[in-house]
C-alpha cells in the first residue's frame, strides 16, 4: 500500500507540484471548496512568521520591563529600612544629648 505516489508516500513534498485531489463519486457534487489561489495563504503565513518571531521578543521585553520593575521596588524597600534604621539611631543620640544636658544641668 505504501507505493510511490500515494498519500503515504508522495512523489514530491511540495504542494505546488502535487496534482490536486480528484473528487470521489460517492462525494455529492459541489461539496468541495472551488480551487483558489495560494497567494493570500503564503501572505499570512509570512505575516504569521514575522508575528511568531517577534513574540520572544516581546516576552524578554515584558520579562526585562518586569525584572526592572522588581529591583526597583526593591530598592525602595532597602531605602525605607535604612532610613528607618538612620532615624532610630538618631532618636538614640538625640535622648543621649537630652540625658547628657540634664546631667549638666543638675550638677
Amino acid at each position: 500500500m505504501n507505493t510511490p505516489g500515494t498519500i503515504d508516500r508522495p512523489l514530491t513534498h511540495d504542494p505546488m507540484k502535487q496534482a490536486p485531489m480528484k473528487t470521489s463519486p460517492s462525494e455529492p457534487a459541489g461539496s468541495a471548496i472551488p480551487d483558489f489561489t495560494t497567494a493570500g495563504a503564503n501572505e499570512s503565513r509570512q505575516n504569521r512568521t514575522r508575528q511568531m518571531q517577534l513574540i520572544p521578543e516581546a516576552l524578554a521585553r515584558a520579562h526585562m520591563h518586569e525584572q526592572l520593575r522588581v529591583a526597583e521596588s526593591e530598592r525602595r524597600a532597602v531605602r525605607l529600612v535604612t532610613a528607618r534604621r538612620m532615624q532610630r539611631r538618631a532618636e538614640r543620640a538625640s535622648l543621649r544629648a537630652r540625658r547628657a544636658l540634664a546631667m549638666a544641668v543638675m550638677q
